[in-house]
């Protein structure tokens, strides 16, 4: 399933990490990032309503590709699978969740911060992985010094990077795609304010 995760990856420059508070927001909010340009969607599992909103965002908007984040242990993970989601983040990983991914052949995209976690999760078949929290764990120094003697791993770096930083983290040789919530200021979403939300999108995209 790493090669699922790889072409998801590779298909974006940014990843909106989603965090939904309200189900009538769900539709709307992810048309906007559709209609911006970035069809890869992360919505966490952080609030009740985010496996109902996976499920209505994947209704209506066929042609997006959703994951769930936030996917900490088996429950999540099958929740998630559960939801009809097209891949899966985790801010980082233990034997439990790993061995629960295995089991459900789930395309998991798993969260390291250090040279040793990403040579765990290599040695069990890992390629494509989540660094996070990318901007207090390093940024793009500690990611290209992590390139260098492993460099046959591919990140996404998520947390703590804007649009102003996200360049940084795209032009290192070992990042794919950077995760993002710069595109979803609370304002924005509490004004219903989905043109803003498409446009700062575009502007992601281009990335």
């Amino acid at each position: 399933m790493q090669d699922t995760v790889k072409k998801i990856l590779e298909s974006t420059p940014v990843i909106p990490v989603i965090v939904i508070h309200n189900l009538e927001d769900a539709v709307p909010m992810a048309r906007a990032l559709v209609e911006g340009g970035l069809h890869v969607l992360e919505v966490t599992l952080r609030t009740l309503v985010a496996l109902e909103a996976i499920k209505l965002i994947k209704q209506e908007l066929p042609d997006a590709i959703v994951g769930s984040g936030t996917v900490v242990d088996p429950r999540t993970l099958e929740q998630s699978m559960n939801a009809g989601v097209d891949f899966l983040v985790s801010p980082g990983s233990n034997d439990e969740l790993l061995n629960a991914a295995e089991s459900n052949n789930a395309p998991l995209l798993a969260g390291v911060s250090s040279a040793s976690e990403v040579m765990k999760l290599a040695s069990k078949g890992y390629e494509c992985m989540k660094f996070f929290p990318a901007a207090a764990a390093g940024g793009p120094a500690m990611l290209a010094a992590i390139g260098g003697p492993l460099p046959d791993t591919i990140f996404c770096p998520t947390g703590g990077i804007s649009l102003a930083t996200a360049p940084e983290y795209l032009a290192l040789k070992n990042v794919a795609c950077v995760g993002g919530t710069w595109m979803l200021n609370k304002p924005l979403i509490a004004n219903k304010n989905w043109a803003e939300i498409s446009r700062l999108a575009a502007q992601a995209s281009k990335l």
